[in-house]
Parts: C-alpha cells; structure tokens; sequence
C-alpha cells in the first residue's frame, strides 16, 4: 500500500470573504492510495481556524504506516483533515476493489439530489444585495456574517432575493447580547437558521436563552464526542467531513445526534468536488445542505458534480466512490 500526498489549488471564481479573512484560492491537500494497482483517492482541506496548514496535515498523513484501515485510523489520527482525506480514499480504494460503490458499502439506500445552500462572500450591503439579485433563482442562500454592521447587509439580501430561504453563518462573530438583539430582526426577515453566532468557548451563554431562530453547532462540533457538549444550546449541527475526520465518522456522527434528537446540516470547506463528493451520503435527508464549494471555484476536478435545479447530484464512480 502506497499513500501519495499532493497539493492542488483551486482558482475561485471571485475573492470570497468571511469575517475571519478573504481568499482568492481553495488550497487542498489529494490523497491517492494505490493498493495492487487500484487508487483510491480522497481530499481535505486544512483549516488555520483548528491550527491546521497544508504543511502540518501532510506531514500527518506522510507518518502513516504503510498498511492501514480505516478502523485502525481512529487510533492513528485524531478528528480533522488528515483522517478525513485518508478514510475518504481508503473508501474509495474498497468500492473499487469491490466493484459497487460506496454507499453499497455502507449499507445506505442509493442517493439522489439534495438542493444545497449557495454562499454570498461577505461585503457591503449594495455588494451583497446584488448577488442576491443575481443569485435569487436559487432556492436557499446563505449569507456570511459576524461584524458589527450586519442588519444593513442582511436587509440588502432579503431585499435582493425576496423569495429565497435564508440561512446565516455567523462564524463565532457575535455576542450573546448582540445575537439576542439581532434574534427578532432574523425572525422579521424570514432567517431559518444561524449558524454558530458565538465563538465555540463562549457558547455556555446559549443555554437558557430564547432561540426564535434555531442556532446550528458548526466550530463546536466536531464529531461524536462533542456531542455532550452541546446540550441545551445548540437546535442543529454542521456534519463536516474535515471536522469528522472522514465519511465514517461523519456517518457515525449523524446518527447519533439524530439520535439525540438535534437536527441535522451537511457542510463543507471551500474545497472541490472531490471533497463534496463523500458528504453527499451524509447529506441525504438532511435538513440542511451546504455543499456549494464547486460553485465558488472557477476550476475543478476532470469529473465535477453536477448542479442543477434538482440540486447537488452524487458522485459518478470516476470521482470518487
């Protein structure tokens, strides 16, 4: 078994802004295991917001010995990007061995389309009502908040797309007594759902608080272990496979929380259809779907997904899976 780790560098289609900073590229990390002449391949992409870099995930992935299962991972690497680009492979790598696919394997009935979020970067309020515009169309867009000026920027993109779902991603930008504040305009404004309004070590002051608009858990879950964590504070979580640590946790993940009764959203990295194409299993039936990376990028792997008004399709077997 031989693990070959690449970097590759995804040109976006425009700068893409969140309130931690603003990129011009996805840069990720392709995982290719070749096995007896089969390749299984995975992606990741590391995340400076968990002390990740394409250096120190590679270096993660580079120390693994060179037989491995995807069991054995659990013990070799924690949650996050290295695992999830290793177990993606290493499942591709058994579907192509097998000859079925992925969700065969898995035991899951055969995925279809979900309609996913579609993201607008974080700008001025005139900016960000004309992506509205252009993008009002689709049926649910997610808007990237967490400053001090938000209501202008989230009036400019109810106004530019009056008849679209609105999710926010607050990423951990905001207070309890600022959330509190903005919760009746959300409400006022058709908002479905928040995303982590308050930075992960300061989320204890959800608990008790009226939540008029169901607050999602994305930097405080992880995987399964967070789960204890998140009592009383938290409606929904954000299943990402570069937190989970790959498709068989994010798997895991799920049922559990759906278990616990929490609701359930399916995220991603800006990353390429690569790493969209595992989180599409995970995606099925959930409540919510943010797998729109592909569609901030202005290139992409030689076999992409396919989007269309049926949403985010499956992988064809030439992807991944």
């Amino acid at each position: 078994m031989r693990i070959e780790v690449t970097r590759d560098v995804f040109k976006l289609a425009q700068v893409f802004t969140i309130a931690r900073g603003s990129r011009t590229e996805a840069q990720v990390l392709t995982v290719r295991i070749n096995d007896g002449g089969v390749t299984g391949v995975g992606e990741c992409v590391p995340y400076a917001r968990y002390d990740e870099t394409l250096d120190s995930v590679a270096a993660e992935i580079e120390g693994l010995p060179a037989e491995l299962s995807r069991m054995a991972l659990y013990d070799l690497l924690p949650a996050g990007a290295a695992r999830n680009a290793v177990d993606c492979a290493l499942w591709d790598l058994e579907a192509k061995r097998a000859g079925k696919r992925v969700w065969e394997l898995a035991g899951l009935a055969k995925p279809g389309p979900e309609i996913t979020a579609y993201t607008l970067s974080l700008d001025s309020p005139e900016a960000m009502q004309a992506q509205a515009a252009k993008n009002a169309f689709r049926p649910l867009l997610k808007i990237k908040l967490g400053t001090p000026d938000d209501m202008p920027r989230l009036e400019a993109v109810r106004a530019g797309a009056p008849d679209a779902r609105i999710i926010v991603d607050a990423n951990e930008g905001w207070s309890a007594e600022v959330y509190a504040d903005l919760a009746p305009h959300l409400v006022r404004l058709g908002v479905q759902l928040v995303e982590q309004p308050l930075p992960a070590g300061d989320d204890d002051a959800l608990i008790g608080m009226d939540r008029p608009v169901p607050v999602c858990a994305d930097e405080s879950c992880h995987d399964r272990a967070s789960l204890p964590h998140l009592k009383g504070k938290y409606d929904v979580v954000n299943i990402k496979l570069d937190k989970t640590g790959g498709l068989t946790e994010a798997l895991a993940l799920r049922d559990a929380a759906l278990a616990q009764g929490y609701r359930v959203m399916v995220g991603c990295m800006v990353g390429s259809s690569l790493a969209m194409a595992p989180a599409t299993l995970v995606a099925q039936g959930a409540e919510v779907v943010d797998l729109d990376g592909p569609l901030l990028l202005a290139e992409d792997r030689d076999e992409p997904l396919i989007f269309d008004a049926a949403g985010v399709h499956p992988p064809s077997a030439n992807l991944w899976g």
